[in-house]
């Protein structure tokens, strides 16, 4: 028996322990406009995602999260930050964590456990070009008749689509869980944490200011009804959408000009 930590230290032996490695992965969440034709309408929105298309095995030229491998000596909330800047030239976004996902045969290389973050930014404020791998998804989910539910994902020159089954989890919290019934084209588990980051976005709009992270400083409140809109997919009635966000925001001296609309008052969020 040992009688000190030090002396323990001095002879543990780590090689009694299987190894595993760690990763992350993020979902990038965006919301921007969809310019019409006719100049007299509002521009509609589009909810996207980052996808990034794997150069290298497993997985060779299927799409993925952005994400990559834990450094040995490096904290877990630095290893989103780090990739984002290397893989997409993104960076001082808000990242909030999501889920571990650590299925066994998640990753065919060896052992893999994931921690997924999910990010907001708003797409129309980048300046930093996306790298070459890179590329935006305007993603739209559908609840089918047969309870199945479809993902679709519409890049600039791919689409994709896969199916994944949702079943009640949680009767008490409302909480569901899903299973992959159809992909192609998505790397890894990434189907899994795309539909769990857009249960876990439509629930905090609801109860938090997150939407705010999407937006640019100033705003319409018609833009921000269409980005809730975009989101929750539905549509939200003027009279309930304004007292929704009655304390959240607060109207400024600017307008929005232009566009074939009359100028439209400009609003701010008020916490900002």
């Amino acid at each position: 028996m040992y009688k000190t930590e030090k002396e323990f230290l001095e002879n543990y032996d780590d090689s009694i322990y299987e190894k595993l490695s760690m990763t992350t992965d993020i979902i990038i969440f965006s919301v921007s406009d969809k310019p019409q034709e006719n100049y007299r309408k509002n521009d509609e929105k589009n909810m996207s995602i980052l996808l990034v298309k794997r150069k290298d095995y497993p997985y060779k030229d299927k799409w993925c999260l952005p994400g990559g491998f834990l450094d040995i000596k490096e904290d877990l909330e630095e290893c989103p930050k780090r990739i984002l800047a290397a893989e997409t030239n993104i960076k001082n976004i808000y990242l909030e964590q999501l889920y571990t996902f650590g299925a066994v045969n998640r990753d065919p290389r060896t052992r893999v456990v994931s921690t997924s973050y999910m990010a907001l930014i708003d797409k129309n404020q980048l300046k930093d070009k996306l790298s070459e791998e890179a590329s935006w998804f305007d993603i739209k989910l559908i609840e089918r008749a047969d309870g199945l539910v479809s993902i679709k994902l519409e890049g600039p020159k791919e689409k994709l689509e896969f199916i994944v089954k949702r079943k009640l989890k949680e009767a008490t919290t409302n909480q569901y869980e899903y299973e992959v019934v159809e992909n192609e084209k998505l790397a890894f588990d990434h189907a899994l944490v795309i539909v769990n980051g857009m249960e876990r976005l439509r629930n905090k709009i609801q109860y938090t200011d997150i939407v705010f992270r999407m937006m640019p400083e100033y705003f319409t409140l018609g833009e921000l009804q269409r980005v809730y809109e975009v989101i929750l997919d539905k549509k939200l009635l003027d009279p309930a959408f304004r007292r929704i966000i009655a304390n959240k925001v607060e109207k400024t001296d600017k307008l929005k000009k232009g566009e074939g609309h009359r100028p439209s008052a400009l609003f701010k969020y008020k916490n900002s």
